[in-house]
């Protein structure tokens, strides 16, 4: 745990302190040597904002956090009507205007639920409300695997019954009743915004796949309109039916997880093998028509969920096919390749492609790396990787982006293959406390104020500068511009704002802001 750890009682010792000094909700910072701080959170106390307000027309609010410890820390200020600016300038153009935002969220995995449930109910409620209520980040996405994934403690599917094609043995797991169903239903009636749930599918059953295994090379026997296809079609509306069944509907489903994965040789866990033709062949015959005659014809459907560098080949295969397209909403994009390819080169080009089908980030997280491999408590790094992601992805027409595990332990976990990675939350069950890491408030600079509905606006940027950016008009007409500095210099600069006139800013070293006013 490092030198900087300290016990429950010298905890609340620190929390009365600040409690009574400061008043409200302040972060309680704890520094575990990686170059910044965790905020603790316990069954007695959690750091939390007030309900959002907007100041006064002339005034703004800014939030920031930053890598000397600021989390979402406001502030207001006076917008300038007479001024003349110099230097940078951000430049709002709401004449341009692209596209609007679905939302932001993370997964509620087996290994994500088994954490929060390891919590007391009064440390539970802290975690849910840190994500999902007002005096929170208020998340609205979560995204659901279809049984076991990595981050489960076993391998299951809901039929595990060979050749059962008619699904008579179809049944949810433990997991889900028992585990993530009750947070899902929690969390739904924790936040005043309605949660946007997305599910997504590891593998099929192994008796209907070419390599009798859940994990490995194989994809579906057969092909599509078969047997095989249709049974596994036929899942997905059963899993609806059966997450219908405690009142949680879906706003959309992946075809599959990663379907380049179950392409690969010797794959460590649950895969299922798809070529971009398979794809497209198997939503046309197959999975399309399954969801379009059930009751959830409304579900939408994303396919790819996977890495941005297979954009746009993967579209072009499967959206040019009207067959196939006419069934598919969106495009589902992983961020773990990203820099091998530009933004542009795939995200907008397959926008400007296929301008009618969304494009949503459906996972991302940090320490997958071998070799940064884990948790790493406080690490403001892994912070900025994740707000210049968004960023970069926003300003490149994706409409959303969710977060991998909403909590984890302190390994990492669990994971049944030990592929331990980080996560916004670590849990320490044993002392019935969790870290909010950089990563969290990061993630709070867009999910708390980008609400959805939200459409971006143009930013006309008057030099190059290593000031990150990104602005929206809200469906209320205020305006919300964040920033982001990864360099270790502070940023001198202007906002200007046709509407209403001139914010003179300044961004800190290794800071992200967020800047909101009213318009009218």
């Amino acid at each position: 745990m490092g030198p900087w750890h300290v016990g429950i009682s010298g905890l609340l010792v620190i929390i009365s302190m600040l409690h009574s000094v400061l008043g409200g909700r302040p972060c309680v910072p704890l520094n575990f040597g990686h170059d910044s701080v965790v905020c603790v959170c316990n069954a007695t106390y959690c750091d939390a904002l007030d309900p959002l307000t907007f100041p006064d027309l002339g005034n703004y609010s800014k939030y920031e956090s930053s890598l000397a410890g600021k989390r979402l820390e406001h502030s207001e200020g006076t917008i300038l009507k007479n001024y003349t600016p110099s230097g940078l300038v951000l430049k709002l153009n709401t004449a341009k205007k692209f596209q609007r935002i679905k939302g932001f969220g993370g997964a509620m995995t087996d290994a994500a639920a088994l954490n929060i449930l390891s919590l007391s109910e009064d440390t539970q409620r802290h975690l849910l409300n840190s994500y999902f209520s007002e005096e929170g980040i208020e998340y609205n996405v979560i995204r659901v695997p279809m049984a076991s994934c990595d981050f489960s403690t076993s391998v299951y599917t809901y039929d595990d019954t060979p050749d059962d094609f008619e699904l008579k043995n179809f049944s949810l797991s433990y997991e889900d009743t028992r585990i993530k169903i009750p947070l899902i239903q929690k969390a739904v009636a924790i936040s005043r915004k309605p949660i946007s749930l997305f599910a997504s599918p590891w593998t099929a059953p192994s008796w209907l796949k070419t390599n009798e295994a859940p994990y490995g090379k194989g994809t579906l026997k057969g092909k599509p309109g078969d047997k095989y296809h249709k049974t596994w079609a036929n899942y997905f509306v059963r899993f609806l039916d059966e997450y219908a069944k405690y009142n949680l509907t879906f706003w959309a489903v992946t075809a599959e997880n990663e379907p380049t994965s179950g392409m690969i040789t010797g794959y460590p866990f649950q895969c299922l093998g798809f070529t971009p033709e398979h794809q497209r062949d198997f939503i046309a015959s197959d999975l399309g028509p399954a969801l379009e005659s059930s009751n959830h014809s409304k579900v939408q459907l994303l396919i790819l969920d996977d890495q941005r560098l297979l954009l746009p080949y993967w579209a072009k295969v499967v959206l040019s096919d009207l067959r196939a397209a006419r069934y598919i909403h969106g495009i589902g994009v992983h961020w773990y390749w990203d820099s091998i390819v530009p933004s542009d080169v795939t995200l907008g080009t397959t926008h400007h492609l296929y301008p009618e089908y969304f494009v949503f980030g459906t996972e991302a997280c940090t320490g997958f790396l071998p070799w940064e491999k884990g948790v790493r408590l406080g690490c403001w790094n892994r912070g900025t990787q994740y707000s210049h992601s968004i960023i970069q992805d926003l300003n490149q027409y994706v409409t959303g982006w969710t977060d991998w595990n909403l909590a984890l332990n302190l390994k990492g976990g669990p994971n049944w293959v030990e592929n331990f990675v980080d996560s916004p939350i670590i849990i320490s069950a044993s002392q019935d406390l969790f870290y909010k890491q950089p990563m969290f408030y990061h993630m709070a600079h867009f999910s708390k104020f980008i609400v959805e509905g939200s459409q971006r606006v143009g930013l006309e940027v008057s030099e190059e500068t290593g000031l990150e950016s990104v602005a929206f008009l809200r469906p209320d007409g205020e305006a919300v511009l964040v920033t982001l500095n990864r360099t270790p210099e502070n940023m001198t600069f202007v906002i200007s704002d046709p509407a209403v006139g001139y914010i003179v800013a300044k961004s800190p070293a290794n800071s992200i802001q967020t800047y909101l006013w009213k318009r009218q």
